[in-house]
């Protein structure tokens, strides 16, 4: 596989992400961990269902220490201090300082081995991070209180898990991305511990709250974390990275669709940004010389 289709791989993994929010909204109120317990069980189970036709894939499981470490803390850690951060700190602001991962993976990616940062990568990555700012303004932030630090101190970790699980996963290339299945089950059985210990469970009152979860865990609680893999091991990080900002406007204009958000001169320009930063970052990519 070439960087660059590896690269178009990964980039699966931000439409899935883009569907995340949408989805979460159909389930209903179920808890956000009983949530996670059941998306990535049957993310899980999806995968592993698959080694059924593929029995050498269950050899991907056998791995040293550091990768489930880095793998299993990576999607539990993330999610646990995200849903923390919900918790405890305006949604709006919440999101801007998670949405701080992209800008941090084309910046770490300047520490792996071969990688170079070049002037327009960290352009792109600015110029999405100004959108990204420029569409949660745009939601009417409510500013926050001394309270509400830990919720905001969570978001800015949770950033900072995610890009180092990312980029580290570069550094784990070895490690098969069939593994990914492991980490997603142990990932479950973390949020269900911990959905015992805080949270009441609710469980979906119709079938169409049912097909989302179903949807979550095969699509953006399932596949994605498989294709980015590839692209995080395979592809160009520093395209991945800032092309990730256009995750939250996709979700964005996914909701305007639902009819849970409405249309406005934010989003649009916000739009403009993400997409003209993320076409600079990717310039080797798109004009590459065959």
């Amino acid at each position: 596989m070439t960087s660059r289709t590896a690269t178009l791989v990964g980039l699966t993994a931000i439409l899935m992400w883009s569907l995340l929010s949408v989805m979460t909204v159909a389930t209903g109120k179920i808890p956000a961990f009983q949530l996670a317990a059941m998306t990535f069980a049957i993310g899980a189970a999806v995968a592993f269902a698959s080694f059924i036709f593929r029995p050498q894939a269950f050899a991907a499981l056998k791995q040293p220490p550091v990768a489930w470490v880095v793998g299993v803390g990576g999607l539990f850690g993330y999610h646990a201090l995200y849903f923390l951060a919900l918790r405890f700190a305006p949604p709006a602001e919440a999101g801007l300082l998670n949405y701080l991962w992209p800008l941090l993976i084309v910046l770490f990616s300047s520490l792996l081995p071969g990688e170079r940062l070049a002037p327009h990568h960290i352009i792109g990555a600015l110029l999405g991070l100004a959108g990204t700012v420029l569409l949660f303004a745009g939601n009417g932030g409510s500013g926050f209180t001394p309270g509400q630090i830990p919720g905001l101190a969570a978001a800015f970790v949770a950033a900072f898990v995610w890009a180092a699980y990312s980029v580290m996963s570069r550094q784990l290339k070895a490690v098969p991305t069939d593994a990914v299945a492991g980490f997603c089950l142990a990932t479950a059985l973390l949020a269900a511990l911990v959905h015992g210990a805080v949270e009441t469970t609710v469980w979906p009152e119709t079938s169409g709250q049912w097909l989302a979860i179903v949807a979550l865990g095969v699509g953006p609680v399932g596949a994605a974390f498989f294709v980015w893999d590839i692209g995080m091991k395979r592809g160009d990080i520093r395209v991945l990275g800032a092309a990730s900002y256009a995750t939250p406007l996709l979700s964005t204009t996914f909701l305007i669709f639902a009819g849970y958000a409405a249309p406005s001169a934010t989003i649009a320009i916000a739009a403009v940004l993400i997409a003209g930063g993320g076409l600079i970052a990717a310039r080797d990519m798109i004009w590459k010389k065959n």
